[in-house]
């Protein structure tokens, strides 16, 4: 087989470098009936040829959009290289999408083809096909439920592939002309379009460019050195920015082994088998990695208990200073490795970080405490800021110079200035060439000379290091002069496990106020433990022990933000347990599970105004809409409490700087 062309600006051009050096290493594994199976970058290849070939055959042209909707599974993927080999645009698209939000997706982009995971996806798109009217093929991998569906615009992926081997075996030249069309592929073309989360209204899709995407991916993978000994367990959403560049993109670049789990529910089990080398998770997965933990050890023997205790207690004097290679006492040392013995190896293994060298963690900012925590176990826990304009990477955290309240200075050739109003920009090998039909709002986010505006405030700390306060827009003050940073709050919050989700208020208000979710796992067990009964999340949520266990939570955040100079004026003077929570179907958190304020604001508006009027309870009703799509209300009496504020409610430093 020949060799790929030196210029690698696309990733089939990749595809083609990886089946001749790494030819018979793995490429794909993905678990199905608890069995892995694997397919190496030679078969990977052969795989990908044949269905693009059997997508010509069945009418795909140049320049063609095709939608990708599922789970994270081999055929998925390979999609994404075929489409692109075909010189046509991959548009990924959130499978947990209702399907009214998943058709204006398809119908913005013009996608003339879907390569769906299974019959719910295909309900859902020709639930709204007049809605979608370019689209006229959709390609299914898994056949459960759909043999007896009509079959007019309607394959098998397996079938696709069928037609694509029949048109190799009968013109052995095909072969050949599909790889020189991959070397004449340009890296001008758009690589895929991604869809933004929609936090602040309709989606946009986002157009990267092949030879930036390369680029930036060439840039990260050497900065963590990755290489094709690598291996990363694929089991984020195939739409979100974060799965296509972490997997697939550094993956074509680096050569490593992208594994698909069975199914989002076996991923813990599926993380421990694979025992990945690189890592990435949202704050919120390693919160509830720390919720299972400490349940756990809550219903662990007295023993265990104080041993668990114990060596916790000497990896946070001692653990992140060994993992960064920094002077500790002798006695630490030993303290540490006897406790690596009994505990953090046994605790890695369990989480299925047994073998990571690189973890990362984005999205949102990561309690301190449960930053230090997971590093001090012997994890490699970094923190990254990015956008899907920029193709995710706009900073990185350097092994060795790692800190909790940091995302680190600019990854490599990204270059990052702060405008005079606060706000960070950036520009990167990796960013967007525009939002697709949408001149105005792609100019509306460019400056002048190229730098792309992210929407969030920050500043550089003396180290060169970028701190993310909040959303520019969503940064405000109390009444009373106060700095108010809304996100900053919730992280606060959400760093005890009993707390899944919390919205602050007060922006141009007297005080500070906040929903909170209650994590039904972690409150749950306690529930059972202390033999309290309940049937449903509205009637734990509020019980008044719950009240009373949050009322805790929030006292020690206030305790915390009391000595915060800039942030003591804005603690929470009151607080309410959401009768319900927020969800994405709902239109309350994006698909990338983060809370869209705006319409949270005028969802709850009563809610929140009783907050401000005095009241001690509120009854509410709220639409909700079930899995099946159908809507359904919920009724509540919400009760409002108030919480204990600490020290001077405005210091002076605060009234200097708001003077």
């Amino acid at each position: 087989m020949a060799k790929a062309a030196t210029s690698l600006d696309t990733f089939p051009k990749y595809l083609l470098l990886n089946a001749d050096r790494f030819r018979e290493r793995p490429a794909m594994r993905h678990k199905d009936h608890g069995i892995w199976q694997s397919w190496t970058w030679a078969q990977q290849l052969d795989e990908v040829r044949a269905f693009a070939v059997g997508l010509e055959a069945i009418g795909f042209a140049r320049g063609d959009r095709v939608a990708v909707v599922g789970a994270n599974r081999p055929r998925l993927y390979w999609t994404f290289v075929a489409v692109q080999s075909l010189g046509g645009v991959p548009v990924p698209v959130y499978a947990d999408a209702v399907a009214e939000e998943m058709a204006y997706v398809l119908d913005h982009a013009g996608v003339r083809f879907a390569v769906v995971q299974d019959q719910e996806q295909v309900d859902k798109i020709q639930s709204f096909k007049d809605k979608i009217p370019a689209l006229s093929e959709v390609i299914y991998d898994e056949p459960r439920g759909l043999l007896d569906y009509p079959p007019e615009g309607l394959h098998s992926f397996a079938d696709v592939q069928a037609k694509g081997r029949a048109v190799l075996a009968a013109e052995p030249e095909r072969a050949r002309r599909w790889e020189e069309d991959i070397r004449k592929g340009s890296g001008d073309d758009i690589s895929v379009m991604l869809y933004t989360s929609g936090t602040t209204g309709r989606s946009k899709g986002v157009m990267i460019k092949a030879a930036g995407a390369v680029q930036a991916a060439s840039d990260t993978v050497a900065f963590d050195r990755i290489t094709e000994h690598d291996s990363v367990l694929a089991y984020l959403p195939l739409a979100w920015v974060g799965d296509h560049y972490l997997n697939y993109a550094q993956g074509y670049v680096a050569g490593f082994c992208m594994n698909c789990p069975e199914s989002p529910q076996t991923v813990p089990q599926d993380l421990r088998e694979i025992a990945p080398s690189f890592y990435f998770a949202p704050p919120r997965v390693f919160e509830g990695l720390l919720t299972s933990v400490t349940i756990r050890m809550e219903d662990a023997g007295r023993f265990k208990k104080w041993m668990f205790r114990h060596f916790i207690e000497v990896a946070r004097k001692h653990g992140e200073a060994i993992l960064e290679k920094r002077p500790v006492p002798l006695s630490g040392r030993l303290a540490y490795a006897l406790g690596n013995v009994l505990l953090y190896a046994p605790l890695r293994n369990v989480l299925g970080m047994s073998n990571i060298t690189v973890a990362y963690t984005a999205g949102e900012a990561i309690g301190g405490d449960l930053f230090s925590f997971f590093r001090s176990l012997g994890i490699n826990l970094k923190q990254l800021y990015g956008q899907t304009e920029a193709f995710l990477y706009v900073t990185a955290q350097q092994d060795g110079q790692v800190r909790a309240d940091t995302v680190g200075p600019a990854t490599p050739n990204v270059d990052i200035r702060i405008s005079e109003s606060g706000e960070v920009l950036f520009r990167s090998p990796g960013q967007f060439s525009g939002y697709y039909k949408e001149d105005e709002k792609t100019a509306e986010v460019l400056t002048p000379d190229g730098f792309i505006k992210t929407g969030d405030a920050g500043f550089f700390d003396k180290d060169g290091q970028l701190k993310i306060i909040d959303r520019a827009k969503d940064v405000g003050r109390l009444n009373d002069g106060s700095l108010f940073a809304p996100k900053y709050i919730e992280n606060m919050l959400k760093f005890f496990p009993n707390i899944k989700e919390a919205v602050a208020f007060g922006n141009d208000r007297d005080f500070a106020t906040a929903f909170i979710n209650i994590d039904l796992q972690a409150v749950g067990d306690w529930a059972e433990r202390n033999n309290i009964a309940y049937a449903s999340y509205q009637e734990l949520a509020g019980h008044p022990q719950v009240y009373e266990m949050i009322a805790r939570n929030v006292d020690e955040t206030n305790r915390r933000l009391s000595k915060e100079p800039m942030m003591a004026g804005a603690q929470i003077k009151r607080f309410l347990i959401l009768h319900k929570e927020l969800d994405a179907d709902d239109g309350e958190l994006t698909r990338t599970q983060k809370v869209r304020r705006a319409f949270v604001d005028e969802r709850y508006r009563e809610l929140i105004a009783a907050f401000y009027d005095g009241s001690t309870e509120k009854y509410v009703e709220t639409e909700v809409t079930y899995e099946d799509g159908r809507k359904g209300k919920i009724r509540a009496t919400v009760k409002i409490a108030d919480a204990t504020m600490h020290g001077s409610p405005r210091p002076q430093a605060v009234r200097e700087a708001a003077e």
